[in-house]
């Protein structure tokens, strides 16, 4: 059970958080439990961070502040093992240098920090840039299927919702510009047939007019004459 000192000390911490928010930073306490907080860290512009949201939990002692808290990370982010305790001069790992005047918005800021550096340390692991940049983009996502943190931070689940009802939106109407395209195409194809029709049509009326032309009058009266020739000639030889 917390002592009467610690549970103060959080709640002042708390309120101080909500009046005076830290960059990049958002921290809760547990609503059954204020020795067990709840943080979401936000990746820094021009990092492999950026855009992604790692979500940890911080448990603190009863004898806070005179004894640091254990830090961990839930999410998936290519710097820090998850669901493993990661060790900071800050955390529990090294409590020889321990500062009672550090507080919840110090130790995440630490943290924030030391993430965006390379320094290898109990709990930290080493990925590519292109790695932490993909897990970055798909944080939010895992994040939101986890009950705690949907519970815990409803403006970030709501956020996500959001970005997925633009995916969505924005993939209805690329499909509809694509069907519309096709529409036009065909019709443009249609529109040049019927000439093309007539054109056949024509060639065909030309081809049967030519067939339907008079017997020549000439050659009629040739071949008369010739068959009247044949014909006088038994009378001539008698």
């Amino acid at each position: 059970m917390a002592e009467k000192a610690c549970v103060k000390r959080l709640q002042k911490e708390y309120r101080a958080l909500c009046k005076e928010p830290v960059s990049h930073i958002v921290a809760r306490p547990s609503p059954s439990d204020i020795l067990e907080w709840h943080y979401v860290l936000e990746g820094s512009e021009g990092t492999p961070f950026a855009g992604g949201y790692y979500y940890g939990k911080i448990k603190f002692p009863p004898e806070y502040p005179y004894k640091p808290p254990g830090i961990s990370m839930t999410t998936p982010n290519g710097r820090f093992m998850t669901q493993k305790k990661i060790c900071l001069s800050m955390s529990d790992f090294h409590p020889e240098s321990w500062n009672p005047m550090w507080s919840v918005s110090s130790i995440l800021t630490g943290l924030l920090s030391f993430m965006m550096d390379t320094s290898p340390t109990t709990g930290s692991v080493t990925t590519t840039t292109a790695e932490k940049q993909r897990l970055a983009k798909s944080s939010l996502a895992f994040n939101c299927k986890n009950a705690t943190f949907r519970k815990m931070f409803p403006e970030y689940v709501d956020n996500y919702n959001l970005q997925q009802e633009q995916a969505a939106s924005e993939q209805h109407a690329s499909s509809e510009s694509h069907q519309d395209k096709s529409s036009r195409s065909v019709s443009e194809t249609n529109l040049d047939s019927p000439g093309e029709d007539m054109k056949k049509v024509e060639g065909l009326n030309a081809v049967r007019r030519n067939k339907k032309q008079p017997f020549p009058t000439w050659l009629m009266f040739l071949l008369f004459s010739i068959f009247g020739v044949v014909m006088a000639l038994p009378l001539l030889q008698l």
